[in-house]
């Protein structure tokens, strides 16, 4: 099993739907949809976002540490 890294090409804004995708094998675009489709439900998705955000590192950091 892999690290879920924020990638550094295909992001929109922090790269977290994108690593999530890459993570469960979909698109990006469809972990975008359903994002936008669960701001429509109460909860805290935003906040998630950001949190998720900070803890995935990025791509290119994962990459350095790793050698």
């Amino acid at each position: 099993m892999t690290a879920i890294a924020r990638p550094t090409q295909g992001r929109m804004i922090g790269g977290v739907c994108a690593a999530l995708a890459r993570r469960f094998g979909t698109s990006a675009t469809t972990m975008r949809v359903i994002f936008l489709l669960s701001c429509l439900l109460p909860g805290p998705q935003f906040v998630l976002y950001i949190a998720l955000w900070i803890l995935f590192p990025s791509e290119d950091k994962v990459r350095t540490e790793a050698w």
